[in-house]
């Protein structure tokens, strides 16, 4: 556990971290969040996160009350200073904050910031992966929420959908959703890739699917590396026939699948180039 963590501008011993029961992030999952990595110190992708943040913030419509990109990088680390951590998981929340027991929000907002952060292997090309082998993925019944329900560009508290989608699996480390048409569209807290004759497939962001920091991120490398790339609408029957399945997001980075239900899949040369190129941009960077 931390030693400290960063709670409305102070950093406060775990015991002490603590927000008002009345907060809105508490009472109805009305705030946003980042998780992101440190990788020597140095917060991988910052302006895409906080670019990400602010458009959370706007669709919920308090983002002209949130500090800005500095500030809250100031506050990220800080926080990490004080933990003494180099490479470490950061989860930065920002909530419309306390306010009367009422679901309309009131016009006067005072955010709630809290910064989280724990140790983390460093990962690139000397350090450990945070996963200790390939992931399994099980295909669940729970849908994703349509666009025109909630945007599903948005990262907020409110993590139901995946958490209902989780509590489905039997054994498997990821469960896949599909949207309300039958298409694959996302793991519960991941990206999805998959790889056909030499063609890298990722469901189009058309689908009510988060876009990754780490899938855009993924998306470069490939393009830089000559890899076709296709975005599109995906029957199951695409991604239980690939040649290579993986997930992405900022903890696991790129994480090979071996397994989508009963179907098997090798760990092969796209997915095992894109790793070395993503271990390569650590390096470069930090």
């Amino acid at each position: 556990m931390s030693e400290y963590y960063h709670v409305d501008g102070e950093l406060v011993p775990p015991a002490e971290a603590t927000v008002s029961v009345r907060d809105r992030g508490f009472m109805y999952g009305d705030a946003a969040f980042e998780t992101v990595r440190a990788y020597g110190e140095e917060v991988f992708e910052w302006e895409a996160h906080a670019d990400r943040l602010r458009e959370t913030c706007e669709r919920l419509g308090f983002a002209d009350a949130m500090p800005s990109p500095a500030d809250l990088r100031g506050r990220i680390d800080e926080t990490l200073a004080a933990n003494d951590l180099a490479d470490a998981y950061v989860r930065l929340s920002v909530t419309r904050g306390v306010q009367p027991g009422k679901l309309t929000p009131s016009d006067t907002v005072d955010p709630t910031v809290v910064v989280i952060v724990s140790e983390l292997p460093r990962g690139g090309q000397e350090g450990d992966r945070v996963w200790d082998d390939p992931a399994t993925v099980e295909t669940v019944d729970t849908e994703k929420i349509p666009h025109n329900a909630m945007p599903a560009g948005m990262k907020t508290h409110n993590y139901l959908n995946g958490i209902l989608a989780r509590l489905e699996l039997d054994g498997a480390d990821e469960a896949l959703l599909y949207s309300p048409e039958g298409y694959v569209a996302e793991g519960a807290a991941s990206n999805l890739f998959f790889v056909r004759d030499g063609i890298l497939c990722t469901p189009a962001t058309t689908l009510p699917l988060l876009p990754g920091v780490t899938r855009d991120v993924v998306l470069e490398l490939a393009r830089d590396a000559d890899i076709s790339v296709e975005t599109g609408h995906y029957e199951p029957r695409r991604v239980f026939a690939a040649d290579e399945v993986f997930l992405t997001n900022s903890t696991w980075e790129i994480r090979p699948v071996v397994a989508v239900d009963d179907h098997t899949v090798d760990v092969g040369p796209v997915t095992k180039r894109l790793q070395a190129m993503f271990d390569e941009r650590v390096e470069e960077l930090y």
